[in-house]
């Protein structure tokens, strides 16, 4: 049987059914065309061709399939047969749009055309037929240029500057006040730009526009601007893009017309109230590009209550339909609404835990189906940052104003003033901050828009281009700012009589529209409601515990108000850096030569570790904390510079030389896998007694204050079931003696474990779990030993390893191994641990510590694996949480 490339809808009925009613075949605008058309609401008659076709077009070099132009034939008839006109007739043409529809939205990305079937004949036609020649020339000028810049590649911005420089001869403020013998004017200019560039006239058979116009919208999937945004939005599983063709309604028609874009609840704010803009006397391409600055939807209802009326009753439908909030697309002609495009609608991470929380108390879906819609990015959306009001104070704040716009994107940006993308770009990869300012943003500036930390336009409204994709991003935005007086020639912008030149701050406001001079203070913002109360459900689903990676007080509580349960990782060795006295203390144990020297300067350290613990034990209150003896070589602690060796001097006695020649011996070819972790405690056990002294008197300490502690030593870098149990004996010796002075033993419940971060200790995981009670997953390490990667210089390279090959890579892996676990390689040995582990003691403990107990996809592999719980940085505990209810919830699909 023959492959199907084309599927029709019109008239209540779509042919797409069964297994060809799917995003990956359909898109998701035709399905949403199909689908709406099937519940009965007004969509115009069109067809879609498929996007295996568009793959199937790449594998023969761009050339159409065998049988395509037959059926798109067969599909125009069908299409002629629905609207009661003939495509290409003279008199009363059927005019079509032809647009793109991927599989996964992609706002402003891939190419569209309107008007097509217009020639110099027909547009006289329609001029008679509608008695309205202003409508049937704006409809050419816009094919004109369409085409000949999507499908022929000619510049936008001459085409652009034509129509300014007609307005400006004319005296016309918007494209609106031009008569239809200036646009009859203008259709010609258009025309002889295309011959003096193409060589040859613009093309007049409709049927030779059409596939010009097919090719076009697939040859849009591999155009630069595409590309850069499926490389920025990690989109690497799809095929291509469908391509829609559609019989056109006109908004242009006048002021009984119109177009807008709206979503069935705030994107913003996820309250559920309907939200959008439209134009009068425009068509839709002139709302998403931010030429005109649009009006609110509230005004609609004033102007065309019955249209208003019919667009509310569809937003019930398709929300209780999809059951999801919905973006959608409209045009109003004569006071008839049709519609246009149905998707899933992009929305801001706070937004995202409104709308799925809202749609369970109302109903609509369960609290899996809310959970699973929520993805790591909204969660770490939640904390993007807002100004610091209280700092800059109210009366300053009004003083640095320097305009407003419209609230685009809420959130907080500052940085330096750029006025092209791909100086944003430059400036962002030195590390600089930056506001891209446009007068409105198109496809073209989504890599700038991508670097920027905001976005600021002169025009469009909140379903401009600018608003739709930096929403997509959680990026701040402020668009409609008409007070900007932007000069690309001069790189700078005014405002009144204030000049801002590129390099100069200011700071956006996304969620009031206001921007100001100089760069403030920002601050991250408090959880909703919303966000609680989802992850509060979360928490009742997952069967895995979700600890925090923190080294002081300040970081345990913050931990523990994001949902931490514990810490499975406390650094001892971060406390060393904290302030100078510290510094002192440290190296002055490196640099001593006998045991009592090295003692003497490590009793200076035992306050401070005690102190540290004492602090985390508190905060923590009752949970439990594995705390990590000393890691890092003893290198990374000596003095770097002369100041250092010169006070390090004066506090030891030692001359500056002899302290520069033991720093020498302590130099490491390669450190990593030098004289580090448990081997230190090997060789200098005096460091073991004073941390595990440190930890065990201030869990005594914390207990007199009736706070229960569950101190968890851990015991890193070990290879060898031997060289743990010297450790370990050594660890409850000191432990013991001390919990018995004080005649707490019983009190005190500790626990002696072991990192897990060699492959040897992986392979002897079950000798090991002989004598360790507990272990911990240190994949960081673990992933750098077993793929021989150095986590700090692998950068340089590792990219080549996970760009696809469209973007110059070789696609090797899917992710950056020290950002999602390795789950085929490195995973195989923290499985093979956890396994040898408990078969020779069924009650062993395994969590993992390193960051990737914060990526979603490792968290759902150590679910998998059955790990006990993660560990991660405090703000990425949320994600951990999220992820371990995401995991049970598909194996309970899969089942």
């Amino acid at each position: 049987m023959a492959i199907k490339h084309v599927f029709f809808y019109g008239a209540g009925k779509a042919e797409a059914t069964g297994k060809d009613l799917s995003k990956e075949i359909l898109g998701g605008k035709g399905i949403g065309l199909m689908e709406m058309t099937s519940i009965g609401l007004p969509v115009p008659a069109g067809f879609t061709i498929s996007i295996p076709t568009c793959e199937e077009y790449y594998q023969l070099g761009r050339k159409f399939p065998p049988g395509l132009e037959q059926e798109v034939d067969e599909a125009m008839r069908k299409l002629e047969a629905a609207t009661g006109k003939k495509f290409g007739d003279p008199n009363d043409p059927l005019l079509v749009s032809v647009r793109s529809g991927a599989a996964r939205s992609m706002p402003g990305m891939l190419e569209t055309i309107l008007n097509l079937g217009l020639n110099d004949i027909s547009v006289e036609g329609l001029a008679k037929k509608t008695g309205n020649p202003r409508f049937a020339y704006d409809s050419y000028r816009r094919f004109i240029q369409m085409y000949s810049t999507t499908a022929m590649g000619l510049s936008k911005e001459h085409m652009e500057e034509m129509l300014h420089h007609k307005k400006q001869k004319v005296g016309a403020k918007q494209d609106t006040d031009l008569t239809a013998q200036h646009l009859k004017e203008l259709c010609e200019e258009f025309k002889a730009f295309y011959r003096e560039k193409m060589g040859k006239p613009f093309p007049q058979d409709p049927k030779e526009q059409l596939w010009g116009a097919i090719a076009a919208v697939f040859n849009s999937w591999e155009a630069e601007k595409a590309v850069t945004y499926r490389r920025v939005e990690k989109i690497t599983d799809l095929k291509g893009t469908a391509v829609n063709v559609v019989q056109m309604v006109f908004g242009n028609k006048g002021d009984t017309s119109g177009t807008g874009v709206c979503f069935t609840r705030d994107p913003n704010t996820g309250e559920n109230v309907f939200y959008g803009d439209f134009l009068i006397n425009a068509q839709g391409e002139d709302v998403v590009a931010g030429i005109r600055t649009p009006m609110k939807l509230a005004e609609l209802e004033k102007r065309m209550p019955k249209v208003y009326e019919q667009l509310c009753q569809v937003r019930t439908v398709l929300e209780r339909y999809y059951k999801d909030m919905q973006d959608l697309e409209f045009t109003i002609e004569e006071e008839k609404l049709y519609m246009l495009q149905c998707r899933a609608g992009k929305r801001l991470p706070q937004a995202a835990f409104k709308i799925a929380v809202d749609m369970v108390k109302e109903g609509l879906i369960s609290k899996e189906e809310a959970i699973s819609r929520i993805t790591p990015e909204q969660i770490e959306g939640v904390f993007y940052p807002v100004i610091d009001t209280k700092a800059v104070g109210a009366a300053k704040l009004k003083e640095l104003l320097l305009g407003k716009g419209i609230d685009a994107v809420p959130g907080a940006a500052a940085g330096k003033v750029v006025f092209s993308a791909a100086e944003a770009e430059a400036l962002a990869a030195k590390g600089e901050k930056v506001i891209l300012v446009r007068k409105e943003t198109s496809p073209e500036d989504v890599g700038g828009m991508h670097a920027a930390q905001g976005i600021l336009t002169a025009t469009g409204g909140k379903t401009s281009h600018a608003a739709v994709v930096a929403r997509g991003w959680g990026k701040c935005c402020v668009v409609g700012a008409e007070v900007l007086n932007i000069d690309y020639d001069k790189k700078q912008m005014t405002v009144g009589s204030i000049v801002v030149k590129q390099g100069d701050e200011i700071t956006l406001n996304g969620t009031t529209g206001e921007f100001y001079r100089t760069a403030l203070p920002l601050k991250k913002p408090e959880q909703t409601e919303e966000f609680r109360t989802l992850l509060g459900w979360c928490d009742e689903i997952r069967t895995i515990k979700v600890r925090t990676n923190a080294d002081t007080p300040y970081d345990a509580k913050k931990a523990v108000e994001l949902g931490a349960e514990g810490i499975g990782l406390c650094r001892t060795e971060h406390m060393f850096f904290d302030t100078e006295e510290r510094r002192l203390a440290i190296q002055e144990m490196i640099v001593a030569d006998t045991l009592e020297a090295r003692q003497k300067a490590l009793a200076k350290l035992l306050p401070f570790q005690r102190a540290d613990f004492e602090g985390i034990f508190e905060a923590m209150a009752g949970k439990p904390v594995t705390i990590r003896l000393i890691d890092p070589p003893l290198h990374e602690f000596t003095p770097k510079d002369e100041a250092g060796f010169q006070k390090l001097s004066k506090i030891t006695g030692m001359p500056v030389d002899k302290i520069k020649q033991r720093c020498e011996q302590l130099h490491e070819a390669n450190p990593m896998l030098g004289h580090r972790g448990c081997r230190l405690c090997i060789t200098y056990p005096e460091i073991l007694d004073m941390q595990v002294t440190a930890i065990i008197e201030a869990a005594i300490n914390v207990t007199k204050k009736w706070i229960k502690v569950y101190p968890e030593i851990m015991i890193p870098l070990t290879i060898d079931k031997k060289e743990f149990a010297i450790l370990k004996k050594r660890v409850v010796e000191v432990a013991d003696g001390l919990l018995a002075k004080a005649g707490m033993k019983e009190w005190i419940p500790y626990m002696v474990g072991t990192m897990i971060e060699v492959p040897r200790a992986a392979l002897l995981a079950d000798q090991i779990a002989e004598e360790a009670e507990f272990f911990s997953c240190g994949t960081n390490d673990l992933t750098q030993m077993t793929m021989g990667l150095s986590r700090d210089d692998a950068g340089r390279f590792l990219p080549d390893y996970v760009k696809s090959e469209k973007d110059g890579g070789k696609a090797i892996f899917a992710d950056d191994p020290f950002q999602s676990l390795d789950q085929s390689g490195v995973g195989m040995l923290v499985k093979m641990a956890i396994d040898k582990g408990r078969a020779t003691r069924p009650t062993l403990k395994v969590g993992i510590c390193g960051e990737h107990g914060g990526d979603a996809k490792s968290v759902k592999f150590c679910v998998r694996a059955g790990m006990d719980y993660v560990s991660c940085s405090p703000y990425r505990v949320p994600i951990a949480r999220l992820a371990a209810a995401q995991a049970v919830i598909e194996a309970k699909a899969k089942k």
